[in-house]
């Protein structure tokens, strides 16, 4: 058995469970893999769901710290990513019910005037792109984070995990405890708000 102060000798193509079950018998290794896998869309997935900026960073700290607290406990019952992102949403949800002024708010209304959960757009840009196609991809989506940031929470969360997080209607299932057909249902309603939104926005372009 290795110890957190050892480096396991480690296979890239091992699964993420596990991994997770060598992490819990406390090889550092395999945490800086499923670290490398997965924190960036973790972070991603909490940055989308909280109505504030200032609670993103203590999120996804706090998930990582409750999932070595729980390693010993772990159990590949679901994917990994679902085990992880759960962690995320009830550290959320969390601190939700400690600010209850903040449950009556519109999430779609969060302070996002900076975009900044779209800088990962700039990984599609070609290097030779021009200065113009630049902001014509940038305002781009401006409108898009807009109209995602004003669909219902329950829509929006079923949006990013599937489009984002390439999570299937059952892990999202899973996740959110509902049936795949309720996810579907969201899904279904999320995209053709969408769709009005951005078709919106194209109108009022037209017109000016």
């Amino acid at each position: 058995m290795c110890h957190l102060r050892y480096t396991c000798q480690m296979d890239k193509n091992w699964s993420d469970e596990m991994l997770m079950e060598r992490y819990r018998d406390d090889d550092l290794a395999s945490f800086k893999e499923l670290y490398q896998r997965h924190s960036r869309g973790s972070y991603q997935f909490i940055f989308w769901l909280s109505p504030r900026k200032d609670w993103v960073d203590e999120i996804a700290q706090d998930t990582w710290a409750r999932l070595h607290g729980a390693r010993k406990r772990y159990q590949a019952q679901s994917a990994f990513r679902t085990y992880l992102y759960q962690i995320a949403r009830n550290r959320l949800i969390d601190l939700l019910r400690q600010h209850q002024d903040l449950l009556a708010s519109d999430m779609g209304k969060a302070d996002d005037d900076d975009g900044s959960a779209f800088e990962h757009l700039a990984d599609l840009a070609q290097n030779e792109s021009s200065p113009e196609d630049d902001l014509e991809e940038k305002q781009r989506a401006a409108e898009l984070h807009a109209a995602i940031r004003s669909l219902p929470g329950e829509q929006r969360e079923a949006l990013v995990l599937q489009q984002f997080n390439g999570m299937s209607l059952e892990e999202i299932a899973m996740m959110t405890v509902v049936s795949a057909e309720t996810v579907k249902s969201r899904l279904r309603y999320a995209m053709r708000k969408l769709r009005q939104q951005i078709r919106g926005v194209t109108a009022q372009e037209a017109e000016a």
